[in-house]
Order: C-alpha cells, then structure tokens, then sequence
C-alpha cells in the first residue's frame, strides 16, 4: 500500500558553479553509465559486459524511481526518497559534461533512519574523489530538506570512512556517538557493524 499525505516537492536549480544535481532520466543513461565505468578499461568484451550490466540496472533503477523520485511502498518499508546524479561541467562550453556521482535524500524521522541510514546517502565516483564534491551536493540538498522539516539533517557512515567522516565535519556535522547494528540488521548482510551518527543543524 502506498502511504498517503506525501507530496514530493519541487526542488528547483541545484547548482553551484560548475556542479549541478539534476534528475535521473533516460535521457542522461549514456552520461551516466560512461561516468560509472571506472577504470576505464579496453573497449574488450568485459568492458561492454560491465556497460551492459550498469546500464540494465540503471534502467531498472529508473523505472523504481521515475524522474528521481522514489514512491515509497509501506508495506515494503521504503521512504520517499529523492535522488540526483552529480553533474560537473566546465565554462567552455565545448567540454562535454560528466556525472561524478549520486546524492540521496529521505524524508523520514523514524529513528531508524535516524539511527542506522541517515538522511542522505552519496556516492562519488573514484576517479572524482578529493574533490568535495559530497560536500557541495549535500549543501544544495539543505533547503529542500528544511522544506521537508529535516531538522536536524543525520547523516550515518562506516568508522572506517575516513573521507566520509571528513565530509560530515566540513558540512559542520557533530559525531553524537558511533552505534552497533543489531544482529540481523539488513546492513550487515553488507559487512557493516557500526554506524558513526553525524547530527547537522540546518
């Protein structure tokens, strides 16, 4: 059953000088899946294998979350989620842009979001790492998390990512403590047994 009372919102421009969120849309498939492949390996049979595949999944990500936003399902558990793909560009206009990455948001105050998952979820791809670009996206997603009455903002990573931990901080994050997942938790079908827990005031 789908919950009722839920409106997804208009986020408007999300842009800050060279990066850009935009929707996810069949339209940027290709940009999307160009920016995945890393590293770029030969143009063998593997590597059209692994675009294949990317592109398959990427699809079928598409079809769950039609123009980025995710229809939550209550029966299932889901939250109504937001998604963007990061997107840099330069000034000259001939340079082709590329995706650099993938930023969440869900609209939820259960504690397990609040506890476990966090609020938001990003994904730089390596090739673009050390950039901020986490950071920089996270900050375009503050008013439309406000406009959902996110207050605070949770953000959750493993003790051992270091550049995630980094990018809490520089968002002005405060680690409230660092949790252990409880047995049977979904996450740890993922090799994951703590959560650092970053509280920021938006």
């Amino acid at each position: 059953a789908r919950p009722t009372g839920f409106t997804f919102l208009d986020p408007g421009p999300l842009v800050d000088r060279d990066l850009e969120l935009v929707r996810p849309s069949a339209a940027l498939l290709d940009e999307w899946v160009r920016g995945s492949l890393y590293p770029d390996p030969p143009r063998d049979r593997e590597h059209e294998e692994t675009a294949h595949r990317i592109m398959r999944e990427t699809q079928s990500f598409l079809r769950q979350a039609p123009n980025g936003m995710e229809i939550p399902m209550v029966a299932e558990g889901e939250l109504p989620t937001y998604h963007f793909w990061m997107r840099l560009h330069t000034i000259d206009p001939a340079t082709p842009r590329m995706m650099v990455g993938s930023l969440n948001l869900r609209i939820s105050h259960s504690i397990e979001t609040e506890r476990h998952y966090g609020h938001v979820g990003y994904r730089v791809f390596p090739q673009h790492r050390g950039a901020h670009f986490a950071e920089r996206s996270c900050r375009l997603l503050f008013g439309l998390a406000r406009r959902h009455g996110l207050q605070p903002l949770w953000i959750t990573c493993n003790p051992d990512n270091i550049p995630s931990r980094r990018t809490c901080e520089r968002l002005g994050g405060t680690l409230v403590e660092i949790v252990t997942l409880p047995e049977g938790h979904p996450l740890r079908s993922r090799g994951e047994t703590q959560k650092c827990r970053y509280r920021i005031q938006i």
